[in-house]
């Protein structure tokens, strides 16, 4: 079955793992929602909000010191009614952070200030002059940033032909960056908080009103900064609110800094960022056409409402939802300067005229930009301890913490349909099939184990002493035939397609998604989903591979030879860890490790390989070298294939 051209092919069991991740999103949404139904007087709701905002802080984990912001002025434009510092700042020793601070021309004395954080665009804070120019019109200092990956802060270059976007370069710092324990969600946190740092700085703005504001991915942030940093005095996020069940029902996929690790393993929503702030007043902007969906922009104002009643404001809570797409549309604009106008006592301007600047520009030439992401992520590569000479036993013990395993059962199984393997027949005397088992190995998780055969087995099957176990790239039979993997005396062939290849193979969230590996495709929706449950993608299908190696000896095998397959080489190069029955594995196309994967520019190794801060325990090497395994070509980068069950 094809879907979108060639490589977008999915199983017959292609919806199991959305309905599985649904069925966690919507336990966790439950069990928040029992505990906020628990919450029944202002003394309630206060452990409420002190509790969310310690969980908050535990998922984003610790920032960095404060060092010094070495900010500079490099220029200054005229546009209109307006005045427009070109700033540069550093949030983090040598990582400079571009934008614009925008006053009225007129205005002496101090004013409020206002930290403007952008949505995705890739020209970054000239795409959002507009809002900056018309909050400033009303007498706000509004400051706004680049995000990294956006404007003059981009870490590609037109060269690096996979990064096609803002979006692209966001999940490729963000895996990067997951590899060592860290998150792209706290980087930009930081480099907004340090924004703050500056706006507070500047001796015209009144630290007792201080906005936030910002569409989109800005709305993220916006939402972010609101509930972590306690100098914000109102907060106006634009269409971002909504909750994680909502995205996940609507197979909506958001950027690596929009997963914070372990969220909703903490009992934690998109509504608990406005309700860490509570009772300081925040408006929630939505647009009734918007791909964040404003249903769910309800449910999180009503669960605030509650919230903010009980502490005795609740007019500091409020929703407005226009009609439209998704944006930052003038209607908006005005909400947002009616809203911190009713608290700062600032008036709109009516006589407003939009002047837009192409002069926004921070850097001249070629000059020193500082650090890039990268140099931060090799400086880190240079600080790790040394693994090379971790035993078996220690490796196993580690990777078990890592990806979250426990110890598996043996499966109860269904027999499904025989099929036919599509080898070239004309090499055979006898037609070749695969007897296909379906092993639930966990609820909600149906794990493909077929055995290359010439005769068929059905309700109790016998096994011989021998296995050859395949875990593929993709896909079973192309890849079977790939290796001249066959039938031989004395030994049965299996293949275990684990949760999301071969027949599990979810159909593609997006038809702009070309590959299995892109950046918005249905394997990183769910790889991103695990990371916010704490249950690391790899580890599940570990897990898989595991009950398949105990169904297998429940049945008669004894030993266990296990070929690993481009990203199924890590799966079984981890399985090897833990049972002592597979005693060869032989792995081709595998990574090389994920060190590697740091150190290159461009990888498109998926996020669903990558366990997080795994780097900071050991390496695929590592373990490579425990089991003894036996390695054909290790893999820079992981190769397409059609993936035709």
């Amino acid at each position: 079955m094809a879907l979108y051209g060639k490589d977008m092919t999915f199983g017959r069991y292609g919806g199991m793992l959305h309905a599985y991740y649904l069925k966690q999103f919507r336990e966790a949404a439950e069990a928040r929602r029992e505990r906020l139904n628990r919450v029944r007087n202002r003394g309630d709701a206060e452990m409420y909000v002190n509790s969310v905002r310690e969980r908050i802080r535990q998922s984003f984990g610790r920032f960095p010191e404060r060092t010094a912001l070495n900010a500079r002025i490099t220029g200054q434009t005229v546009s209109g009614a307006f005045l427009i510092d070109r700033i540069i700042y550093e949030s983090r020793p040598g990582f400079q952070v571009t934008g614009n601070f925008y006053k009225r021309r007129d205005l002496t004395g101090r004013y409020p200030g206002v930290l403007l954080l952008l949505g995705h665009s890739n020209s970054g804070k000239k795409a959002y002059q507009r809002v900056a120019q018309y909050l400033a019109s009303c007498g706000y200092g509004v400051l706004a940033v680049d995000p990294v990956g956006q404007g003059e802060r981009r870490q590609f270059s037109p060269s690096d032909a996979e990064i096609t976007g803002c979006v692209s370069e966001h999940n490729m710092l963000g895996k990067k960056l997951h590899l060592l324990g860290e998150n792209l969600s706290a980087w930009r946190v930081w480099d907004a908080i340090r924004g703050l740092d500056y706006l507070l700085s500047r001796p015209e703005i009144d630290s007792r009103h201080i906005g936030v504001t910002g569409c989109s991915g800005g709305g993220t942030l916006s939402a972010f900064v609101n509930a972590l940093d306690p100098r914000v005095t109102m907060a106006a996020p634009v269409c971002y609110v909504t909750t994680f069940l909502r995205n996940l029902e609507n197979e909506n996929p958001v950027d690596s800094e929009q997963c914070p690790p372990c969220f909703l393993a903490l009992q934690l929503d998109i509504g608990d960022f406005l309700i860490a702030a509570a009772p300081r007043p925040v408006m929630i902007l939505a647009q009734d056409n918007d791909f964040f969906d404003p249903r769910g922009a309800e449910e999180v104002y009503r669960e605030g409402k509650k919230i903010y009643s009980l502490l005795g404001c609740p007019e500091n809570i409020r929703l407005v939802t226009g009609r439209g797409n998704h944006g930052y549309p003038v209607h908006h604009q005005e909400e947002c300067a009616k809203f911190f106008n009713s608290l700062t006592g600032l008036s709109v301007r009516t006589d407003f005229v939009f002047a837009e600047c192409s002069e926004l520009d921070c850097y001249s030439g070629d000059g020193n930009r500082g650090k890039s992401v990268q140099d931060f992520l090799l400086d880190m590569l240079r600080g790790l301890p040394d693994t090379s000479k971790l035993s078996k036993p220690e490796l196993a013990e580690l990777a078990a913490e890592v990806l979250k395993i426990s110890a598996p059962s043996v499966p109860d199984y269904t027999v499904l349909r025989t099929s036919v393997h599509d080898l070239n027949q004309k090499h055979l005397e006898l037609e070749t099939y695969f007897d296909r088992f379906g092993l639930k190995t966990e609820q909600g998780i149906l794990v493909t184990l077929k055995r290359l055969t010439k005769e068929q087995l059905l309700f109790h099957p016998e096994f011989q002493a021998r296995a050859v176990v395949f875990v593929p790239h993709l896909s079973t039979s192309p890849e079977l035939r790939e290796f001249h993997l066959a039938l031989r005396e004395g030994c049965d062939l299996f293949s275990c397609e684990v949760r999301g290849i071969g027949e599990s193979r979810p159909a593609e969230t997006s038809p702009s998604c070309k590959t299995f590996f892109g950046d918005y495709g249905a394997d990183y929706l769910y790889a991103s989903s695990a990371l916010m449950l704490d249950r690391p993608y790899l580890g599940r299908k570990v897990y898989d591979l595991l009950c398949a190696l105990r169904f297998l000896k429940a049945h008669g095998v004894k030993e266990i030879h296990l070929i690993g397959n481009g990203q199924g080489a890590p799966v079984a190069a981890f399985a090897a860890l833990f049972d002592p029955a597979v005693t060869h594995v032989t792995l081709h196309h595998a990574p090389e490790s994920y060190r590697a994967i740091v150190e290159k520019r461009v990888t498109q190794w998926p996020l669903s390989i990558m366990p997080y801060g795994i780097l900071h325990h050991f390496d695929l090497p590592d373990v490579y070298h425990a089991i003894n395994a036996e390695i054909h070509d290790l893999s820079e980068e992981p190769r397409e294939m059609d993936g035709r069950q």
